[in-house]
This record gives structure tokens, C-alpha cells and sequence, in this order.
């Protein structure tokens, strides 16, 4: 832009000058100048004007007198050229400036363009710098996209290369366990082989010695066959005699009888006296018998009793036991045997064990107990000794099925229970069954009538007899019968704790102290040898899985569930408990034990 502002100016420099020099060229005049001297032209031109009109004047009339005849005035030239020449240098001087400026403008205009095309020169070499270093950006990402690239491949490759190697690896891991596990399973099969050829041959050895043992005994036995024979025919002959002889003697005597009046008469009657003293006989007994009975014996409503049927068979029985080492559950320090119960519910009975084994030795009345709880949950346990009392043992179901006579049998339970000189702990399992509300429609009179005597044997605090009741509803009792007892103890599910316990314990009993019997003759012949149970991976890991999974089963359900495991151990064919086995039997009870809930309808879901 400042480029063609100078070249503009530049030419309307030169066009003023052109148009100066062309007004010096055409001025016309009566003089005429050199046009080498242009000041000259420029002073006649500016004075040819002036003396035509002198002319003009003087010949009119001339005043002045330095003029000349002619009318020309020589100072009015001078002047007229003085005018010229200062307009000249006024000109030039105006031109000269012009000139300068020009050149200045020049100059600036040659500076501008310098500028600029220093500019321009900048900008392209700037645009050129860009352009190389994005070249050289380019390039860079260009070699660094080749060079990820190429790393990517030799990565890829790489990984190919170690994914061939661990799939080599894994194929040869997998040849040679599946070489060992041949070579195993041919060493199993040659030992099995092996322990087959020592079974047969240790067999035919016994069967050989059998056979040869037995032809021994048929040749002794047909010697002791001859020899018993003719011993036989021996005693034959002789009671074949002594009979001839006995029924001659009856004939004999039959005939006197009979021919002799008196004799029969006799007979006859001896005969009925004989009959009559017999059935006589046998009639007292049975009624002095049942006397002793109700008086000495035990009553008919126990099943189980410490104390035996008869005051003398109690020590027997008490002495027995103690000779089989039946006690020795109870005995252990703790007493409460095959029973895991919870810690704190075990707390309490043993502390109500404790206080009701030291009334009796203090004269204190007896504090009656009500266990209640889910079935299987251990309230059925009866401790034998750690009590220090006599137990017995008595269900509310054989109540109902003795009609008018429960009441007499109630009377005398209570009355036997009082001659315990130790005290006597009366334990009713079921008792719901006969101790329920009285006003229940179907409640007979007997029924009612047994209670009502129960509560009137319990009404006050004893000193020989501790009720202990035991029932799955302990909602449906009589409120006299639950104002009698003293002691609520609930017996809830096992938690995981306990079911891990009773897990083990079973596991001990049923499983690893299961052994062999002691094999026979016979069996040792021609039967296979019965095998131990062998455990294999059954952990206290495995053993808390399995009490977790059980949640919601008694202990008489775990006890269930071991057996369970026990008979399907038996079923196998190596005799082999192990983790798989266990799981599965666990899964089955487990289920079995859902669908129990649900078809009795007490599932919760």
C-alpha cells in the first residue's frame, strides 16, 4: 500500500514539473530568449505585456520623463525581469524542495518497500520455518507411529511366542501327568492283581486244608459214627425194656383198680384233691403276688426307673451298670454325654443340677422344672448320676389308655416315688398329652380326672419328688400345671457352634470308631474281610461348611445326617469316607430337610 501512495505521488511530481516546463515553452511575446538561459525566457515573457501597453500610453502622451521618445521604460523591464527572475527562484527554489521531497518520498517509499519486502521476506521465511518444523513434527510422529508400530508387532509376537511356549508347557504338564497317572493306574491295578492272586491263593491253601481237615474228620466221624450207632441201638434196647416194664407195671396196676371198687374210689379222688390243690395253689400266688406287686413293686406308668422293679433289683441293676461301665457318659467330668448343648443354657443346668443335688441332704422342698423346646433339641436327656437322686422315666401318652384306673395308677406312682430315700426325680416326656387344658372339648373324664389327681399330689412343695416335664407345646399345658413349676428351661436349635460339635462328635462315633467285627471261620472262606472306615480330606473346614449349611436341624436330625453318612460309606465299595462323599450326603439331608418343613408347613419362605 505505501508503495503505490509513493509511486502516485511520484507521478503528479512529475506531471507538474512536465506542465511548467511546457507553459516556459509556449510563452508568447514581442521578445524572444535564449532557451538556454530559462530565466531569461521567463523574464521576457513576464515583460512582454508591459511595453505594448507603454507603447500604447506614449503615443498618447508621455509624462514621464526617463522614458524615451519611444515610450520604453528601461526600469520598468529591470523590474519586470527582477519580477521573472524572482519568480524563477521562487520556482526553482519551490522545484528544488519539490525534488527534495520527492527524494524523501522516494527514500520512504524505497524504505516502505524495503519494509515490506523485509516483511515479506520474514513472513515466508517464518511460513517456511513453520512449514519445516511440522515437517519435521510430521516426520517425527510419522517415525514414532512406525516405531509403536513395530513395537506393537514385536509385542504381538512376542506374546504369540510366550502363549506357543505356556501351551507347549501346559501340553506337556498335561502328557506327563496323564503318563503318571497311567503309570499310577497300572501300578494299582498290578497291586490289586497282586493282593487278588495272594486272596486266591491264600483261598485254595485254606480250602486245601479244609478239605483235608474235613476227610480227616469223615474218616473219624465214620468210626464215631459205628461207635454211637451201636451205643444208640445199646440204650434203645434198654429204655425200650424199662418202658415194657413201667407200662406192664400201670396195666398191672390199672387192672387192680379197676377190678377193685375201693381202690378206685380211692384213686379218683386222690386225683381231684390233687387238680383242686394245684389250681388253688396257683390262684393264691397270683393274688399275693399282685399284693407284694402293688406294695414292693413299680408301678406300671414307668418305663425306666434307677431304682429297678423291686427294692432288691435296684442295687443289682446299680451295681451291673457300673460293672458294664454304663455310666461312664455321665461320669466324664461334665455329665451331659452325647448332649452339645449351649453354653449358657449347659451354665444353668448344671447349677440347677448342683442345687437339686444338695436339697435332699438339706431338708429342702424340691423346685419342679418344665423343659420345652423343638423336638431332637436334647430335652429328653436325663442325667443318671451327676443328680445324685433317683430318675424315673414316665410319657404322657400311656396316661389315656388306662381309663377309670389312671387315677389308682397316678396315686401309687406318687406313693412309690415317696419311699426314695435319695428323692426320686420324676421326669414326664410328653406331658401335653395328659396335662392340657381341662376345658378342651375333647378331654375325657378320665383324662381330667388324672389330672385333677396329679395337681392335687403337686399342690404343695415336696421333699421326695421332683416333677420334671418335658413338651413340644408348652402353650397347650393347664395354668395349674405350669403354676407348679418353678424352673422354665428352653432347649432352642443348635447354633453353627454346637452343630460343628455335634458334628464331630458323631463323626468320632459313628464313623471313626466303627470298626470290624471279629470275622468267623466261615467268613474268613468265603467272605471278603470287612475294612475299617478310612477318612480322607474330612477337615474342621469341611466340618463347619457343613454346620453352616445345616441351619435349622436338631441334634437328633445331625445324629440322622451321620448315620446317613455312615450307611453310605458302608455302600461304597473301597470303604472310603471322603470330602465328595460327605458333601453329597450333607446336600441330600439338607434338602430332605426342606422339603420336610414344607410339606409340614412351618417353612418360613
Amino acid at each position: 500500500m505505501a508503495q503505490k501512495c509513493a509511486i502516485g505521488l511520484i507521478s503528479a511530481v512529475a506531471a507538474s514539473v512536465s506542465l511548467s516546463q511546457s507553459q516556459v515553452a509556449a510563452a508568447d511575446g514581442p521578445f524572444t530568449f535564449p532557451a538556454a538561459n530559462p530565466q531569461q525566457h521567463q523574464d521576457a515573457a513576464a515583460s512582454s505585456s508591459p511595453p505594448s501597453t507603454a507603447g500604447k500610453e506614449s503615443s498618447a502622451r508621455n509624462d514621464n520623463p526617463r522614458t524615451s521618445s519611444g515610450g520604453f521604460d528601461p526600469e520598468a523591464l529591470e523590474r519586470g525581469f527582477e519580477s521573472i527572475k524572482q519568480q524563477e527562484e521562487t520556482k526553482q527554489t519551490e522545484f528544488a524542495a519539490k525534488a527534495q521531497e520527492y527524494k524523501a518520498m522516494q527514500a520512504q517509499a524505497e524504505t516502505e518497500r524495503q519494509k515490506v519486502i523485509y516483511d515479506e521476506h520474514k513472513k515466508l521465511a517464518q511460513h517456511q520455518a513453520q512449514t519445516k518444523s511440522q515437517m519435521a513434527r510430521y516426520e517425527d510422529d510419522l517415525a514414532r507411529k512406525r516405531m509403536q508400530a513395530e513395537n506393537e508387532y514385536h509385542r504381538t509376537r512376542n506374546q504369540e511366542l510366550v502363549k506357543m511356549q505356556e501351551d507347549s508347557a501346559i501340553r506337556q504338564e498335561q502328557s506327563r501327568r496323564a503318563t503318571e497317572e497311567q503309570i499310577q493306574a497300572q501300578r494299582r491295578q498290578t497291586e490289586r492283581e497282586k493282593a487278588e492272586i495272594e486272596r486266591e491263593t491264600i483261598k485254595v491253601k485254606a480250602i486245601a486244608e479244609a478239605e483235608g481237615r474235613a476227610h480227616e474228620a469223615r474218616l473219624a466221624e465214620d468210626v464215631n459214627r459205628r461207635m454211637l450207632v451201636d451205643r444208640a441201638n445199646a440204650e434203645r434196647e434198654k429204655w425200650v425194656a424199662a418202658i415194657n416194664t413201667t407200662f406192664d407195671h400201670i396195666g398191672g396196676g390199672l387192672r387192680a383198680i379197676l377190678t377193685d371198687q375201693n381202690k378206685l374210689i380211692v384213686a379218683v379222688g386222690g386225683a381231684t384233691a390233687l387238680a383242686a390243690g394245684i389250681y388253688t395253689t396257683r390262684e393264691g400266688a397270683k393274688v399275693i403276688w399282685s399284693y407284694v406287686d402293688r406294695i414292693l413293686g413299680q408301678p406300671s406308668l414307668i418305663r425306666e426307673s434307677s431304682r429297678g422293679k423291686y427294692p432288691w433289683s435296684g442295687s443289682v441293676s446299680r451295681v451291673m451298670s457300673t460293672l458294664r461301665g454304663k455310666g461312664s457318659a455321665a461320669n466324664n467330668g461334665k455329665g451331659f454325654g452325647d448332649v452339645i448343648l449351649h453354653p449358657s443354657l449347659q451354665k444353668r443346668i448344671e447349677h440347677l443340677a448342683n442345687a437339686t443335688a444338695n436339697t435332699k441332704s438339706h431338708q429342702a422342698p424340691f423346685r419342679n422344672m418344665l423343659f420345652y423346646g423343638p423336638p431332637g433339641t436334647g430335652k429328653q436327656w436325663l442325667p443318671e448320676s451327676w443328680l445324685g437322686l433317683d430318675y424315673a422315666l414316665m410319657t404322657g401318652g400311656d396316661v389315656a389308655p388306662l381309663g377309670s384306673q389312671a387315677v389308682t395308677k397316678i396315686h401309687q406312682l406318687f406313693d412309690w416315688g415317696k419311699k426314695s430315700k435319695r428323692g426320686l426325680l420324676l421326669f414326664i416326656d410328653e406331658a401335653d398329652a395328659f396335662l392340657c387344658e381341662r376345658n378342651k372339648t375333647y378331654m375325657s373324664e378320665a383324662q381330667r380326672s388324672a389330672l385333677n389327681a396329679l395337681l392335687f399330689r403337686t399342690g404343695d412343695q415336696s421333699k421326695d419328688i421332683v416333677l420334671a416335664l418335658a413338651t413340644n407345646r408348652p402353650g397347650d399345658l393347664d395354668s395349674a400345671v405350669a403354676d407348679r413349676v418353678d424352673e422354665v428351661l428352653e432347649f432352642p436349635l443348635p447354633g453353627e457352634e454346637e452343630r460343628f460339635k455335634l458334628l464331630s462328635l458323631y463323626l468320632e462315633k459313628y464313623i471313626a470308631q466303627a470298626g470290624p467285627r471279629k470275622p468267623g471261620l466261615f467268613d474268613r472262606l468265603f467272605k471278603k474281610e470287612q475294612q475299617k472306615i478310612e477318612i480322607k480330606g474330612v477337615t474342621e473346614e469341611l466340618l463347619k461348611e457343613a454346620a453352616a449349611k445345616t441351619e435349622g436341624f436338631s441334634g437328633r436330625e445331625i445324629a440322622k445326617l451321620m448315620a446317613s453318612v455312615q450307611a453310605a460309606v458302608y455302600g461304597s465299595e473301597d470303604c472310603v469316607l471322603d470330602s465328595v462323599l460327605f458333601r453329597e450326603v450333607v446336600d441330600y439331608k439338607v434338602a430332605e430337610h426342606l422339603q420336610r418343613r414344607k410339606l409340614a408347613g412351618t417353612d418360613s419362605k
